[in-house]
């Protein structure tokens, strides 16, 4: 998430604010949310101070050059800077509720913790109540949110109840709905606008497990998946490219084809530098164009059963053109950058670019702006 500068008076705790103007303020406020109003004046601080003195504890002045109306923002552990929850001109949004996690996938970029963090099932309702305006698609992610439980379907169903039309993604390993308790716990009698986003490494047991670090996980999201089937939910598979997944990506997408046509589209993505992919860079770097007729192939045989597939995290530079059509904008909006090799590429605008920590880390292959004019 966004770290930004900010001044704030006295009194500005721990709790989430919408970012709003003294323009605004009236139409907005409401005695069940916090208010953090954008000030640059001093007498506009001064009359957010009488708006308290008359009883609105809810309302506090902040001042910052970046932040917009609509932010959602805490405190950062210092007294200068905000943490941006949810920015609503943001293309992509998302809520963390745990930390937690069953697996410990090589390339993970939020490598799990083991403490009690259910403030994060707290502070996301808090961040959902704050909502102005309903996000198009908003992510649930972790650790892994299964572990929450029938908290997990608390979730969802608030969001649908606020925000009946926001479309809500929950990225899973898929392992817990092999348990059939847990499948009755989140899916049953689930009328919300979900998906459910699933990764899958391997075509056979010890390929996956590999990837994830845990014995018998394939077998677990094998049974998550044929649960979620048939309980008529859409499901993405997420396939990420590391070098032990590429090696046998075709025989995967095979796999897919053979025993698990039902998924709406399979998201072929490059890995994230950071986390415990930085720890087992030897597996997780790689340079995909060097893996160009893999992926173009994979890609043909999803063609060949009618499963649907996307290119995620990718600049199209790195494929083939023959797969520009199905590359995604995916990175999400805080953590999306582009190198000072793209500034003069015609096709930048619709590409992906890069993550924001690729210098400390790699990027998916050498850099090479396309030049020439698009007819």
């Amino acid at each position: 998430m966004r770290r930004v500068r900010a001044r704030f008076g006295h009194g500005f705790d721990r709790r989430v604010r919408r970012v709003t103007n003294l323009t605004t303020l009236a139409s907005e406020w409401a005695p069940d949310l916090n208010f953090a109003v954008l000030v640059k004046l001093e007498r506009e601080r001064t009359e957010v101070s009488h708006l308290q003195t008359s009883r609105l504890e809810n309302v506090q002045w902040i001042e910052s050059d970046v932040l917009q109306v609509g932010d959602i923002v805490v405190p950062a552990n210092n007294s200068s800077e905000v943490l941006v929850l949810h920015r609503d001109s943001d293309r992509h949004h998302a809520l963390q509720l745990t930390n937690r996690c069953n697996s410990l996938c090589l390339m993970c970029s939020q490598p799990p913790t083991r403490q009690n963090d259910s403030w994060m099932v707290d502070e996301a309702l808090d961040i959902v109540r704050h909502f102005r305006t309903s996000p198009r698609c908003i992510g649930l992610t972790g650790g892994e949110p299964f572990l929450l439980r029938k908290t997990l379907r608390s979730v969802i169903d608030f969001i649908a109840t606020r925000h009946p039309d926001t479309h809500i993604e929950v990225l899973t390993n898929g392992r817990l709905l092999a348990d059939t308790h847990v499948v009755q716990q989140v899916l049953q009698g689930l009328q919300a606008n979900v998906s459910w986003l699933v990764p899958l490494y391997g075509h056979a047991d010890f390929l996956h497990d590999y990837v994830v670090q845990t014995h018998g996980a394939f077998d677990e999201t094998i049974a998550g998946l044929l649960n979620l089937q048939l309980h008529c939910q859409p499901i993405q598979l997420r396939i990420v490219l590391i070098e032990p997944v590429l090696r046998s990506l075709p025989d995967l997408c095979a796999f897919i084809g053979r025993n698990l046509p039902f998924v709406r589209e399979v998201a072929l993505m490059a890995c994230e530098p950071t986390g415990f992919a930085i720890a087992n860079r030897e597996t997780c770097q790689v340079d995909l164009r060097q893996y160009a007729k893999i992926i173009a192939q994979s890609a043909r045989i999803l063609n060949r059963y009618a499963v649907p597939y996307v290119l995620m995290n990718t600049p199209l530079c790195v494929l083939p053109r023959s797969l520009w059509p199905a590359a995604s904008q995916s990175i999400s909006d805080w953590k999306n950058v582009y190198s000072d090799a793209c500034t003069q590429c015609t096709v930048k605008a619709r590409c992906s670019g890069l993550f924001a920590w690729h210098e400390a880390g790699w990027v998916p292959a050498e850099l090479r702006p396309v030049l020439e004019i698009e007819t």
